[in-house]
């Protein structure tokens, strides 16, 4: 009897094996095979038509000039100023939520909060151009036009508040409650043994979170299409019609064809570059992090 209850957990553990490895090994021919089509199909483009033209300010399909500097300095001028906004909510939420808050209430407010994650991009969107959009349009906008970065990013600002909340919140927690009562009995206040001492030792995961809420900014697109208006110009004010690189990609995706369709297939790897070295600094980060960390102890 043992040794068939033995065989068939020794089996269960080779069959999950298996699984995990199809699975990782999955990923990573999936990446590669994203990799050379973007690389295969990108770069002779870019060679070809030439990096100053690529990077122009200029996109006009019918002169064939390419340039997606404009694309690129409002994709970063987005992505900027909502990781700003959702960061300081978010992070604040965060806090409250983990200190200041009534306990009976931590549970309901997290799960309203990730029931934002759930709502579709489209939805958002929508919300955006109803409600934002007229009211920065009636009351905020100086030249009387609601679409541009500012409405983009308040749009993006709330979609990415279940990432930094929930990450912070669950690194906040990760943090020996010993830190804490350390402080209090140093004479520091709750806010002061918050905010010193907590945020402090939790600043890895709450980076993780930062970085996890600028790719979700800079690769969204449904939404922020709605609410941009979409003209392929240099960003100079936050009240202008601009467009992202995400955005171009999708508005074309389905029309273009030809060097214009390859135009498109060149800025996705532009943004794949753009999350690289995203993620590569995050890493760096994280190391010299670590590093310090060793150093310090005797």
């Amino acid at each position: 009897m043992m040794n068939k209850a033995y065989r068939f957990i020794k089996a269960r553990d080779l069959v999950m094996r298996g699984v995990f490895i199809f699975c990782a090994v999955f990923s990573i021919v999936a990446l590669g095979c994203i990799c050379a089509f973007l690389f295969a199909n990108g770069l002779p483009f870019i060679g070809r038509v030439g990096l100053g033209n690529f990077f122009g300010s200029e996109w006009h399909l019918d002169s064939e000039a390419y340039g997606i500097l404009s694309m690129i300095a409002a994709s970063l001028y987005v992505t900027a100023l909502s990781t700003v906004i959702g960061i300081t909510i978010g992070l604040f939420t965060a806090v409250s939520l983990f200190k200041f808050c009534p306990e009976n209430a931590v549970a309901p407010i997290r799960q309203m909060i990730n029931l934002l994650a759930g709502i579709p991009s489209v939805i958002y969107g929508l919300f955006g151009l109803i409600i934002i959009v007229p009211f920065l349009r009636d009351y905020i906008s100086p030249n009387g036009f609601g679409y541009g970065i500012l409405a983009a990013s308040l749009v993006l600002s709330v979609m990415v508040l279940p990432t930094i909340v929930s990450v912070s919140f669950d690194a906040l927690n990760a943090v020996p409650k010993s830190y804490y009562e350390g402080a209090l009995a140093l004479g520091a206040t709750s806010e002061q043994s918050v905010f010193k001492v907590m945020l402090p030792a939790a600043k890895s995961g709450i980076l993780a979170a930062v970085v996890l809420a600028i790719g979700r900014a800079i690769g969204e697109t449904m939404a922020v299409i709605m609410v941009l208006g979409n003209s392929p110009v240099m960003p100079k004010g936050l009240f202008q019609s601009v467009r992202t690189m995400t955005s171009n990609i999708a508005l074309g995706a389905t029309e273009l064809s030809g060097d214009a369709a390859t135009a498109l297939v060149s800025t996705g790897v532009v943004l794949f570059a753009f999350t690289l070295l995203l993620n590569i600094s995050f890493s760096l980060l994280k190391e010299q992090g670590g590093g310090k960390r060793e150093k310090k102890r005797p």
